[in-house]
């Protein structure tokens, strides 16, 4: 067999089935999502939450597009050292994010996209922390914040590699904004998944 016979069979089976046009309207997207995450302003350690998001993107034309997040995710942090509770409690985050969709580059092969998303994220503190009598919990003593929905934003990127005109797996990392405290906290997240394309624009 010819050298370059050779690889001509490995270029195609490293690469998408052509051709990938991009001229979908529709894009789905669903993947694990893991972030790091502050509990409290008085709380000394981040923590790490983990769970899954959920985009869906209407392009307008082959650069720009709108799209729907939703991102769900739970873990465990310490509380702030107090003498009525010191063990790790549970908090849970559900946030909703609207905003754009900008493809910078795209190939056979992979797209690159840029994004910015803006809406809110519903924080749940108390579901683990014990109560301290009728209908109370040890919030006060934690360092925990209030159960509350605070603005939060997210700016970042996706790579696809395609594995099809229609099929692509995507990674996306991002730099979170939340307001939970008396200001702006900035995290990092990421998250690995499918994503579908399909509907012609």
């Amino acid at each position: 067999m010819s050298a370059g016979r050779l690889e001509a069979q490995e270029a195609g089976k490293l690469a998408a089935a052509p051709p990938v046009t991009y001229d979908n309207r529709f894009e789905v997207y669903g993947g694990l999502n893991y972030m790091n995450f502050q509990a409290g302003q008085n709380v000394a350690k981040l923590m790490n939450l983990g769970g899954a998001e959920f985009t869906a993107t209407y392009w307008l034309s082959k650069k720009w597009g709108v799209s729907a997040d939703y991102r769900g995710d739970a873990g465990t942090s310490p509380v702030t050292p107090n003498s009525t509770f010191n063990g790790n409690a549970l908090v849970v985050l559900n946030s909703g994010m609207l905003g754009a969709q900008y493809r910078v580059a795209q190939n056979q092969r992979v797209a690159f996209s840029a994004h910015a998303l803006a809406g809110v994220s519903h924080g749940w503190f108390d579901e683990t922390l014990p109560s301290v009598g009728p209908g109370t919990t040890t919030f006060g003593n934690s360092g925990f914040y209030n159960n509350k929905t605070k603005p939060m934003g997210a700016v970042g990127g996706s790579i696809d590699f395609n594995r099809s005109k229609n099929l692509a797996i995507r990674f996306t990392p991002d730099l979170l904004l939340t307001h939970f405290g008396t200001g702006t906290s900035e995290f990092f997240s990421a998250s690995l998944g499918v994503i579908y394309r399909f509907g012609k624009r």
